[in-house]
């Protein structure tokens, strides 16, 4: 039985494809991206929780569409008024605390500190969320969780609506300099399509084709192939792995490198990703 004592991460399904990560502790609940509301509050419901805060990562309707919703429903049925954290350089009318790089937002209720990074790319002013708490198996030790949006996907990452190629293989970067067994929670299911375009780069990586097979039996399972791990997205996603010589020689084939420093390989990779078709 899951310790109240201790801080759950749980993965909440909306619409076709996304999560809504809740995070409690006893009775007390912070929810990440509420695209949808029914969905959040038939958790809070059915576990008797009280929200204490939502944390956004940026602006897309399917990440903040049931805010305002949820904390009306929280007014008139629980008594209080979660605080909203958001993007400091993102306009959001539902944030009522703004937050950037460097920030740290404290939830006293839950012990959390969740520390905010600035991950542009994917939007103008997208953040994620890092935090370190005990350890459900093993108290005296830290479990690591990233809250990462749509910056970076189980094998793959997000499209540059906003940002440069430069600024989201920077952000990626940043998650690459976390410890390698911190939790991934990305808010998409698009593992299996991502893993396709992965073997299309690296088609002789075997813990990719390990990973397909796991994957494929969890989706058909009615499972999330969520959270994931920093190392193992290491190993698997094209997109931490630019400097790899499997993945400069694949993207040097298909498309004209002038360069194959890092950044360039990024910039051309996302760009064959965004017409790939399996």
């Amino acid at each position: 039985m899951p310790d109240d004592n201790l801080l759950q991460v749980q993965a909440i399904s909306a619409f076709d494809d996304n999560y809504i990560w809740l995070l409690s502790k006893g009775h007390c609940a912070v929810v990440v991206d509420p695209g949808d509301v029914q969905p959040v509050i038939d958790v809070l419901q059915k576990k008797s929780l009280v929200l204490q805060a939502i944390l956004i990562t940026h602006h897309h309707a399917d990440h903040i569409g049931g805010v305002a919703e949820i904390l009306s429903w929280c007014e008139h049925h629980q008594g209080v008024q979660p605080t909203v954290y958001g993007p400091a350089r993102e306009e959001i009318s539902c944030v009522s605390e703004s937050v950037m790089g460097g920030d740290v937002i404290s939830i006293p209720h839950l012990d959390a500190h969740f520390k905010v990074l600035d991950v542009p790319g994917h939007t103008a002013g997208h953040i994620a969320f890092y935090l370190e708490t005990l350890n459900q198996s093993d108290e005296k030790n830290l479990e690591r969780h990233l809250f990462c949006g749509d910056t970076l996907f189980a094998s793959g990452c997000g499209r540059l609506f906003e940002g440069t190629a430069t600024q989201m293989a920077h952000s990626l970067n940043q998650f690459k300099l976390l410890p390698d067994d911190t939790w991934v929670h990305c808010a998409h299911e698009y593992t299996l399509s991502n893993i396709k375009f992965a073997l299309a780069v690296e088609p002789h990586n075997v813990d990719l084709q390990n990973w397909q097979n796991k994957a494929q039996l969890l989706r058909n399972q009615g499972l999330p192939t969520l959270p994931t791990t920093l190392a193992h997205e290491k190993r698997v996603n094209p997109f931490l792995r630019c400097e790899e010589v499997s993945v400069i020689q694949s993207v040097v084939q298909q498309r004209a490198l002038q360069s194959i420093d890092p950044i360039s390989v990024f910039a051309e990779l996302r760009s064959w990703k965004d017409t790939f078709r399996a």
